[in-house]
């Protein structure tokens, strides 16, 4: 062999998206001059650069040329040793090739991509989101999977809750996400919500969606359904406060007959006249005067059916389910009291600028409710007390008069158990869920510094 070559050094390192650079020195230990050219081999070939690509020799002289490696930060730039090799052709004897060999460690990166498809699903039951996960690194990926959301509203089934992915590869992961209470009425409601991908020593990877849960029946039937009892109700108050008089037809018609058949000939003429019969008292002849006397002139009084509060609610959710329960309703500026609702549904109204003015409040198994009113004008108006009422009774935040201003937020908090809201105000919309410890007092509606008026709200415990 008429070459000698040697590489400095004959190991290196190198970090994924930077270069290294390696020496390789040759002798040419002939007798002639000679030219040589240099070619890179092996895995690492498209990624490595010599220079100059040709070197001319005399006998007995030394030169060098620079071998540069520039790996890209890309899945394809393998984590660890990768072997290299040059080859050297010389030109006057071009059958003697001579290989010098080096070898080359290429440092480990991560990059994890995760995707939400689709961001938004939507149902009355459940949603069923894939999350797609691409591991942009060169080593493989290990992690695992979980669900949360604010309030606690949904809960998650991730099928598989561990992935392992080797490098440049994805995979993609079943969520199926499923709402702790249905929505029996109403519209529908947004729930965000977030996946987190989380590896050993490393940060973890959230990626936010959206689900939009549908009522099970539309708003307007529960409206509709609302109207028909309370048609029915009025109806059998009336009833029972007019009852009609029905007379039988079968004594006059009797009479009618016996009036029809002539009398015999024998029978003699009567003395006298029957006595003529007292008129029958009827509820419609005999009307009840306003001073208690029965006399003419007074009309029956219709008695009205009894208000629905939010008590009166939470009486009846809390026969119907166990556990904690929280009912509400709200007197709207211009439209009076709403009928309540329970447990996350919304009162008041959204996007029609029309404010709040009271809330009425009722609960059940917390041990009691308290709160207190904010108003857009005075802020805490002076004089107001912080008001406090036990379990199943009515519990009043504001006030209906026409003097009070509209309320811009209130406090609430429960003796038992957190409570958790959510406040919709004017030209803000829906502030977000948050929730109290146990025992606490917690703020719903604008900052006080906005003074912008509450136009709806959403309650649970």
């Amino acid at each position: 062999m008429s070459l000698w070559t040697s590489l400095e050094p004959l190991s290196t390192t190198v970090d994924p998206g930077s270069s290294a650079t390696v020496r390789l020195r040759l002798r040419n230990t002939g007798d002639v001059v000679d030219e040589y050219r240099f070619e890179p081999i092996g895995g690492l070939a498209p990624w490595t650069t010599v220079e100059p690509q040709t070197l001319r020799l005399y006998p007995g002289t030394t030169g060098s040329v620079e071998l540069t490696f520039a790996p890209p930060r890309t899945p394809d730039a393998t984590a660890g040793p990768n072997p290299y090799a040059v080859r050297i052709t010389p030109t006057e004897h071009p059958e003697a090739v001579t290989v010098p060999e080096g070898n080359l460690t290429i440092t480990p990166f991560t990059e994890v991509r995760a995707e939400l498809v689709p961001p938004v699903v939507k149902g009355r039951f459940r949603g069923r989101p894939r999350l797609a996960v691409d591991n942009l690194g060169n080593t493989k990926v290990t992690a695992s999977l979980s669900g949360s959301d604010s309030g606690d509203r949904l809960s998650y089934d991730i099928q598989p809750s561990n992935v392992q992915i080797e490098p440049g590869r994805a995979t993609f992961v079943r969520t199926t996400l499923k709402p702790r209470q249905i929505i029996w009425f109403g519209s529908k409601e947004e729930q965000p919500y977030a996946l987190a991908l989380r590896r050993s020593g490393a940060k973890s990877v959230d990626v936010d969606g959206t689900y939009v849960q549908r009522g099970f029946l539309p708003g307007w039937l529960a409206t509709v359904l609302g109207l028909l009892l309370t048609l029915t109700i009025a109806f059998v108050v009336i009833w029972l406060a007019y009852k009609p008089q029905v007379r039988s037809m079968a004594t006059e018609k009797s009479s009618e007959t016996v009036s029809a058949i002539p009398p015999p000939k024998e029978s003699a003429a009567p003395t006298s006249a029957p006595p003529t019969p007292e008129p029958e008292k009827t509820p419609e002849t005999e009307t009840k005067s306003p001073d208690g006397d029965g006399g003419g002139g007074g009309g029956s009084e219709t008695k009205k059916p009894p208000e629905r509060t939010a008590a009166v609610a939470v009486h009846e959710i809390a026969a119907l389910s166990e556990g904690r329960h929280i009912c509400y309703r709200v007197y709207v500026a211009d439209r009076g009291w709403q009928d309540p609702v329970c447990d996350g549904a919304t009162a008041g109204t959204v996007g029609k600028g029309l404010p709040i003015k009271a809330i009425n409040i009722a609960v059940s198994k917390t041990k009691g409710v308290r709160g207190a009113s904010a108003y857009v004008v005075e802020g805490w108006r002076k004089g107001d007390k912080w008001q406090q009422q036990s379990t199943g009774k009515d519990m009043y935040l504001g006030s209906t008069k026409e003097s009070y201003s509209s309320m811009q937020g209130f406090t609430i908090g429960v003796t038992e158990g957190s409570v958790c809201q959510d406040s919709n105000v004017k030209d803000k919309g829906w502030y977000g869920h948050s929730c109290t410890k146990p025992g606490e007092w917690v703020y719903s509606g604008s900052p006080m510094n906005l003074k912008l008026q509450l136009e709806a709200i959403r309650l649970r415990v």
